[in-house]
């Protein structure tokens, strides 16, 4: 499973894959990537680190959804 991060910039919003040195995708608007994630890793098996404006880590979501390891109820 590949790991990417959606990170803010000085000029808006990145996805990058960990460990690379260029950004996957970019955006002007945090919301702009998110909605473009489930299209993005169509056919993919990837985890995704969403930070806040601050940086501070919000949210992971795991791509597709089956493939989450946490199969807790609730």
């Amino acid at each position: 499973m590949d790991n990417y991060h959606l990170s803010p910039t000085s000029d808006g919003w990145e996805l990058k894959k960990a460990g690379a040195e260029r950004a996957s995708k970019r955006a002007a608007t945090k919301q702009e990537l998110v909605s473009a994630l489930a299209d993005f890793f169509d056919g993919k098996t990837a985890s995704v680190k969403i930070h806040k404006a601050d940086g501070t880590l919000e949210e992971e979501r795991t791509y597709p959804r089956s493939a989450d390891p946490r199969r807790s109820k609730g």
